[in-house]
């Protein structure tokens, strides 16, 4: 991975779900929002730091004040507004409070004497073929290229919508206050003919929170964009940015990916031979890699049966788990797995209860299993990641290594936690990412950097 031309502008990237820094290296992610942890980060100009707020979870006006109160406790911290960009990432598929998001950062700075030129919206995920051409967003399906609100995507229960053109996405989703026509489009005969020229004087003309949608197909486009809003910035420009992982990497000043290999994975001494997976993904593609993982037979399998957590049983069945985990890390690799039959309800509170109640069961086996020191811990699954992270390892801050594979699935190692996790290896798995053998490569490579050590 290399760099761009160097920017002296902070970064600060909130975060809806944990997996926005999978196309980046060498950045630190707040899991904590003690806002302590970015206003150290960013002490330098030009550092940029993610703070993961999980607000996607969330309904939008509590993330409408998650997102001001991080905010408004960085620059209350001494990072200076001047020169501080504020990207919201978000999800390539369009799902999450676009809208609302963006504005409550420029309602925060705005607060503070910082008036927000425009929102420029790039979900473009070039690593998993979701892409913008034409102002319409595409994603890829079995090999095809489809307009995003033809896919499931689209028929999110919280997060739906039927525009696959961003302009008029951006009217639907803010129920007309945005208007399709008032929409400011770079469009890639602006990117790609024009370049940083065309693309600055389009953006110059924006005011007063006018919204950009960025055409991208490529990662050139990308840093032609992120060229023309630093020029713009560092005459006193401020834009806030709604983006997919991809566009973060120009905006942080790096090109290419940084893959991770056994060599370059470094297990710390005093841990064991044997490391971690956890799953709490329900989604399909997660169990069908599970399955491939338990065809190699290089996991000792342990499950946490749902219905034994929500009851009486709970306690018990948890200790069991957890000794039983900690008694196999010492001569093997252990997954523990929530059961796969879903636990449904036609109560939408009482469905949301039962989600966290297993949600916390995965973190509390985690927990306790820690004090064990696994060589490695991987997590499958968005809020399953974050969740093991800050709740079940105890981790504020990490740092982004790298990835297993460009743009997908990235490797962490914990900067502020406690001792035993201190310094391991954390993968940070997707449940909607990969092909059905990536699970158990993941595996493979993490233990053939424990052989190596």
């Amino acid at each position: 991975m290399t760099a761009t031309a160097p920017t002296d502008r902070r970064l600060l990237i909130l975060d809806d779900d944990p997996t926005g820094s999978q196309c980046v290296a060498g950045i630190d992610v707040a899991f904590d929002l003690d806002p302590a942890i970015p206003v150290g980060v960013l002490e330098q100009p030009g550092s940029a730091c993610f703070v993961l707020t999980n607000t996607r979870a969330l309904d939008e006006q509590e993330a409408v004040a998650l997102n001001r109160r991080v905010l408004a406790g960085v620059l209350d911290g001494g990072v200076p507004a001047s020169g501080l960009h504020v990207v919201s990432r978000s999800d390539s598929t369009l799902r999450g409070h676009v809208i609302a998001e963006p504005v409550a950062i420029a309602d925060e700075l705005a607060a503070r004497g910082i008036d927000v030129d425009a929102f420029v919206l790039c979900p473009a995920m070039l690593e998993a073929g979701r892409f913008t051409e034409g102002d319409i967003h595409y994603a890829r399906v079995d090999g095809m290229a489809v307009e995003v609100a033809e896919t499931d995507f689209a028929r999110d229960a919280t997060f739906g919508y039927t525009s696959s053109d961003l302009r008029e996405f951006l009217e639907e989703r803010s129920g007309g206050a945005v208007r399709a026509s008032e929409v400011l489009s770079l469009s890639l005969e602006d990117i790609r003919e024009g370049g940083t020229a065309r693309v600055r004087t389009l953006l110059a003309g924006a005011r007063e929170r006018t919204w950009v949608v960025v055409n991208a197909t490529e990662y050139e486009d990308l840093e032609v964009v992120a060229g023309a809003m630093a020029a713009l910035e560092a005459e006193g420009r401020t834009f806030v940015t709604r983006c997919a992982p991809s566009f973060v990497r120009p905006l942080v000043g790096q090109q290419g990916a940084r893959v991770v290999d056994p060599a370059s994975i470094t297990i710390p001494a005093g841990r064991l031979d044997h490391g971690l997976v956890v799953v709490g993904s329900h989604v399909g593609l997660t169990t069908t890699q599970l399955r491939a993982v338990q065809r190699r037979g290089t996991l000792a399998e342990l499950e946490i049966h749902v219905p034994s957590v929500l009851d009486e049983r709970r306690e018990q069945h948890l200790a069991e788990v957890a000794a039983r985990a900690e008694e196999t890390l010492a001569s093997s690799d252990c997954v523990v797995y929530t059961s796969r039959d879903l636990v449904r309800t036609d109560d939408p509170a009482e469905s949301l209860a039962i989600a966290r109640s297993v949600s916390d069961a995965v973190v509390e086996v985690v927990r306790r299993v820690r004090a064990a020191r696994p060589a490695w811990v991987v997590a499958k699954g968005g809020i399953t990641s974050h969740e093991v992270a800050e709740k079940g390892l105890g981790i504020r801050r990490a740092r982004v290594e790298g990835q297993f594979w460009p743009g997908q699935v990235s490797l962490f190692s914990a900067q502020e936690a406690p001792d035993e996790v201190m310094g391991a290896p954390y993968v940070v798995f997707p449940g909607n990412v990969g092909g059905e053998e990536a699970l158990a490569d993941v595996v493979d490579v993490l233990n053939a950097s424990v052989a190596a050590r």
